[in-house]
């Protein structure tokens, strides 16, 4: 992999990493499964192969029409990096306060047809899924041509797999771990840093 790829691919990484870790409803999902210790194999694999999709989508996808279209290159350059600056602020006053995040999980294991129904509907009816993986990583996977815009897709693919498989598979050994008020600060300070950085890539460097 050349030094081009290798950087794409490390900024692929990152930024999902940074968008991923965050406890929303499919999060919370993996994370009480992993802690009923149910299904969990079919949860991360479904949750791991929408991300690649809707990733596929966006960085393959929508970065051409993007490229294909002054408007949308600038639309997309300045809203990405307005929802980046904003994801890293909030991030960053959570490290301030040092809230802890709400790791518990409650009521019993459903079937493994409800229980993938449930990961399917909290995967593409949240349109913060579409926002992180097509519209905001495929503005950032816009940046790159051939063999890095793959590179940056497989880093953030990579990204996802590792997350969605420790959240499920660590749940029951980190959860009284990742409880601690001053972990928390910790990961959201490093990922204010991480999106505040990007937003200011997107704003000096065009599309």
């Amino acid at each position: 992999m050349t030094f081009s790829g290798s950087a794409a691919f490390v900024q692929g990484w990152l930024t999902m990493a940074g968008l991923i870790v965050a406890i929303g409803a499919q999060n919370a999902l993996v994370l009480r499964q992993g802690l009923a210790r149910a299904h969990v194999g079919a949860v991360v694999a479904l949750c791991t192969l929408s991300d690649w999709l809707l990733l596929a989508l966006g960085v393959f996808g929508l970065g051409a029409a993007m490229q294909a279209s002054p408007f949308l290159l600038g639309a997309f350059r300045y809203g990405g990096a307005a929802f980046l600056a904003a994801y890293g602020l909030r991030s960053a006053w959570r490290a301030h306060r040092g809230a802890a995040a709400a790791l518990a999980a409650q009521g019993p294991a459903g079937s493994l047809a409800a229980t993938l129904g449930t990961a399917l509907a909290m995967t593409y009816l949240n349109p913060h899924v579409y926002l992180d993986t097509v519209v905001l990583l495929g503005s950032l996977g816009a940046q790159h041509v051939g063999a890095a815009r793959i590179a940056f897709a497989i880093g953030a693919g990579v990204a996802s797999l590792m997350w969605f498989a420790t959240l499920g598979y660590g749940a029951a050994a980190a959860a009284p771990w990742l409880q601690r008020p001053a972990v928390w600060r910790g990961i959201d300070a490093l990922v204010a840093a991480v999106m505040l950085g990007l937003a200011t890539q997107l704003l000096r460097h065009p599309l």
